[in-house]
């Protein structure tokens, strides 16, 4: 990929502002990790976690999402994955989770297959194992179960309401039976899955995520992403006035 490539032989710049010398500058990265909190979409849709992200889809973040997701620059991939560490950790914390409790599977909402040939590159999975990585090395039992996949084609989000997005989406996921025991790491059982999308909108796709994690008998009490779309309902009556689009 192109923009790969140039960030391994140009200096960098940041994908939030476009200042030179770093991937992402000081201000910027203060934007993408504003801070981490419940930022549930209006209305919240039925059987949709609980759900935290670290900042809003807007500005730097809206920036620096949409360079490693459609743009190419992938080597923002450790600092995303830092973030949803931070934004899964404080989840976990304000569920009082702590080291020594049953593990905890993050399990990535599958990107449709067009989208992935397109872009190269599974963005959301790989920032999952990454924020999985960081966790472990903290000390919670924390693992990477990508056992979600796509069961049907869907029609693209883009411009649908809420409603229409949940009928859109209606058992589009399922759990697949040889990747189901990834989520359980030897020696100990898994106490709840936490879902992971790098942006939530109108909910419905963590919410179609869920339905399908929870037929395999799984609790799913929380859903992390990088960014929520600010949203209400005026908005979602409105699909016109929306910017973000939801994988």
């Amino acid at each position: 990929m192109l923009a790969a490539l140039l960030d391994l032989v140009l200096p960098p710049r940041c994908a939030g502002c476009g200042e030179p010398g770093a991937l992402v500058c000081p201000l910027c990265l203060e934007e993408v990790l504003r801070e981490p909190a419940t930022r549930p979409p209006d209305p919240v849709p039925p059987g949709l976690p609980e759900c935290w992200s670290a900042t809003r889809y807007d500005g730097a973040a809206r920036r620096v999402l949409l360079a490693y997701k459609e743009r190419g620059r992938t080597a923002l991939a450790p600092l995303l994955s830092a973030v949803l560490a931070e934004v899964a950790e404080t989840a976990l914390a304000a569920h009082a989770w702590r080291p020594g409790h049953p593990s905890v599977a993050l399990v990535p909402v599958p990107s449709a297959r067009a989208a992935s040939r397109r872009r190269g590159h599974d963005p959301v999975g790989v920032i999952t194992s990454g924020a999985a990585k960081l966790l472990r090395r903290r000390g919670l039992p924390v693992t990477a179960a990508p056992m979600l996949r796509q069961g049907r084609r869907v029609a693209d989000q883009a411009g649908l309401s809420s409603t229409q997005r949940a009928a859109n989406l209606r058992d589009a996921f399922v759990a697949a039976p040889s990747r189901t025991a990834v989520a359980r790491p030897s020696g100990g059982r898994v106490g709840a899955v936490l879902l992971v999308d790098d942006i939530v909108t109108t909910g419905a796709t963590l919410a179609e995520a869920a339905r399908a994690v929870r037929e395999t008998g799984a609790a799913v009490p929380l859903a992390i992403t990088v960014a929520a779309t600010p949203r209400t309902r005026e908005r979602d009556r409105n699909p016109m006035a929306r910017h973000a689009r939801e994988t």
